[in-house]
């Protein structure tokens, strides 16, 4: 079996604003879970759950999405060997699964994640 995306993020400065753009756009549900990050759920049989929520530090915003797999360390380890980097290695969610972040070869953000 290959290895999903099962969770994406919009991050940015106006949380609020783009939560109400998400939400009208395309009848997103949202549903709060801390003070400045909220579940998307798109609903349908093949979507995908997602957040929306502040970007760290007040900084400029981004898109990632994240991919199911099975040991985060020797996915980070395959990674960094086929040229990509680490950007921050396995951690644990509170209430949540463990995830990891890593940079492809261009510099684009992608997350990992074990647990889902």
């Amino acid at each position: 079996m290959g290895n999903p995306v099962v969770h994406f993020e919009v991050l940015g400065k106006d949380v609020k604003s783009l939560q109400n753009f998400y939400n009208s756009a395309f009848g997103w549900e949202m549903k709060p879970v801390m003070a400045e990050y909220t579940m998307a759920t798109p609903g349908g049989p093949t979507g995908i759950n997602g957040g929306i929520g502040a970007a760290m530090g007040g900084g400029a915003g981004h898109v990632t999405f994240y991919v199911a797999v099975d040991d985060l360390g020797a996915a980070l380890k395959k990674i960094e060997s086929l040229g990509g980097r680490t950007i921050s290695g396995p951690m644990d969610v509170p209430g949540g699964p463990s995830i990891a972040m890593f940079a492809d070869p261009e510099g684009h953000v992608i997350g990992l994640v074990k647990g889902m």
